[in-house]
């Protein structure tokens, strides 16, 4: 290029820079977005979403993304900060539960548990077979049964000196046949064990009967009534710092663990694969309406975030470089060059 045509091409760049910086800032620049947001939405009526993107794609990003990235150590540690800040923040102690959730949220949370009948006995019938509550069934029948042979019964109690010597007796009866306590114990655990499966079936049948939905609604709604004008750090109160931060690291490293599953990747496939059964073969504006992005939504997010961010960057240089960085090839290329000598 000649000393004339490179001199005004630099002429003509440094014009086109200052023309596109004006017109990136203060009200020409959100005049250009709103014309821009408006050609995208436009075109949204008719692009697809399949031509935009698809299944593997969108399974790509999130194994990318959200199973394989490298996540810093020291990101358990901020959230542990960052939960830990929130529940001391003083708004802890100046909001009650019911502020959080009203009491007809709360209603309607407890009308949706009832709905799950079946799921409710199945718990219960759970808990009954398990051998922690059957040995803890059997102390108590056992305990209360030997309390009330030696100490609690009518006749014990309404005829005086009746307890004292039914105890006397027993003593008396272990000298002359030792361990006679330990076989009378036997045998009565000996029952228990054979009468335990009735028992807890009858155990099982009652809670099913008493647990009525009647019952279970106005149980939890007592308790929320109990509850719900206390502040959310009463409810708090005995869950330390220390506490709260250990169950932000085990919550992340069960997200660590949870995300390499086979089951996260079935659940996040039968979603996307939903997603574009139902939106794959419409416009993109479909789907944008029915999540609720509108103009007016995506217009008050620019004027949040993006002319303010644009006015930093603008002040720090760098939207002026990068005018120059996309307009410089062209103004130094050889079809500028061209141009250029043709019109000296």
């Amino acid at each position: 290029m000649s000393d004339s045509s490179a001199d005004l091409a630099s002429q003509l760049l440094e014009q086109h820079v200052k023309h596109e910086m004006a017109a990136l800032k203060g009200a020409k620049l959100r005049k250009f977005l709103e014309r821009e947001v408006s050609e995208l939405l436009n075109h949204a009526e008719s692009i697809t979403l399949n031509r935009l993107s698809s299944v593997d794609q969108v399974m790509g990003v999130i194994q990318r993304v959200v199973v394989n990235m490298e996540l810093d150590a020291g990101i358990p540690e901020l959230a542990a900060e960052m939960a830990t800040e929130v529940m001391n923040a003083p708004v802890q102690a100046q909001t009650t539960l019911g502020e959080v959730i009203t009491r007809e949220q709360a209603t309607g949370f407890v009308e949706e548990l009832l709905e799950l009948r079946q799921q409710r006995e199945r718990v219960i019938s759970e808990i009954m077979a398990h051998p922690v509550y059957q040995e803890l069934a059997s102390n108590l029948v056992y305990t209360g049964l030997v309390n009330y042979l030696y100490e609690d019964n009518l006749i014990t109690k309404s005829v005086p000196g009746v307890g004292s010597m039914m105890k006397f007796g027993k003593k008396m009866a272990n000298r002359a046949v030792p361990g006679l306590d330990e076989s009378f114990e036997r045998r009565i655990k000996t029952w228990l064990s054979d009468s335990l499966p009735g028992l807890i079936a009858r155990s099982e049948q009652f809670l099913n009967q008493a647990l009525s939905d009647d019952e279970v609604r106005d149980s939890v709604m007592a308790a929320w009534v109990s509850l719900e004008n206390r502040t959310i750090a009463d409810l708090r109160e005995g869950l330390g710092d220390v506490e709260l931060q250990e169950f932000v690291v085990l919550g992340y490293d069960f997200w660590l663990q949870f995300r390499q599953t086979a089951y996260f990747e079935g659940c996040a496939r039968a979603v996307v694969n939903h997603l574009f059964a139902k939106y794959g073969n419409q416009p993109i504006a479909e789907l944008l309406g029915d999540i609720g992005v509108t103009r007016e939504v995506i217009m008050a997010e620019v004027d949040a975030y993006a002319v303010p961010v644009m006015d930093v960057l603008r002040e720090e240089g760098y939207v002026e470089a990068l005018v120059r960085r996309r307009l410089s090839g062209f103004y130094h290329s050889a079809a500028a060059r061209r141009i250029l000598e043709s019109e000296a």
